[in-house]
């Protein structure tokens, strides 16, 4: 049973920051390589704090980033209380040129946590782990993304999709579609 799908926004993003969270403070070597080409396990951090700020601010909100630090299990922590507080701004409507208009919300639930979500498990594979992530969530996410890859595929946000051993679960085919290595943490 899944224990992300009958969550609130608010909720789900709690769960999800959480566990990424986890994998942050497990996270020894800052400077191993993560299954995203090119990036470390730090860069996971970086694009995640680094990208929402500005997503935010296209829309009309203020979002003030966390404090650099050379922890980025800190800049985490910090990071994912300010996203938390979001949920409390309910009657805020957020208008993205992109994405178009929505409850704030929605906004943060559909693209931020989802991308959470997903480094979660490039971060966990950066350092030779396979994280416990909601398998009906991943399908989800799955099937929402397979309705719209030629736009992913064409943003340059997403690597040409892997081959996800036979019998894979939804996580790992999650991780294939969106073009990580299945068998990253296995080689490390």
């Amino acid at each position: 049973m899944s224990r992300l799908s009958g969550l609130t926004a608010s909720d789900r993003h709690r769960v999800v920051a959480s566990d990424f969270g986890s994998q942050a403070a497990a996270t020894a070597d800052w400077d191993a390589p993560s299954p995203v080409d090119g990036w470390r396990a730090r860069d996971v951090v970086a694009h995640l704090t680094g990208w929402f700020p500005a997503f935010l601010a296209d829309g009309g909100v203020r979002f003030d980033a966390a404090p650099s630090a050379d922890d980025p299990a800190a800049v985490w922590s910090a990071h994912s209380a300010r996203v938390q507080e979001l949920f409390m701004r309910d009657d805020v409507e957020f208008s993205h040129p992109r994405v178009g208009t929505m409850p704030l919300a929605d906004a943060v639930d559909r693209f931020y946590t989802a991308d959470v979500f997903m480094h979660t498990w490039d971060l966990a594979q950066a350092s030779g782990r396979r994280p416990d992530l909601d398998a009906e969530f991943a399908a989800q996410l799955l099937d929402g993304l397979r309705g719209m890859e030629e736009v992913l595929r064409s943003s340059g946000q997403y690597g040409p999709a892997k081959t996800a051993p036979a019998g894979a679960d939804p996580v790992m085919r999650l991780a294939a579609f969106i073009g990580r290595d299945p068998h990253f943490a296995d080689a490390r």
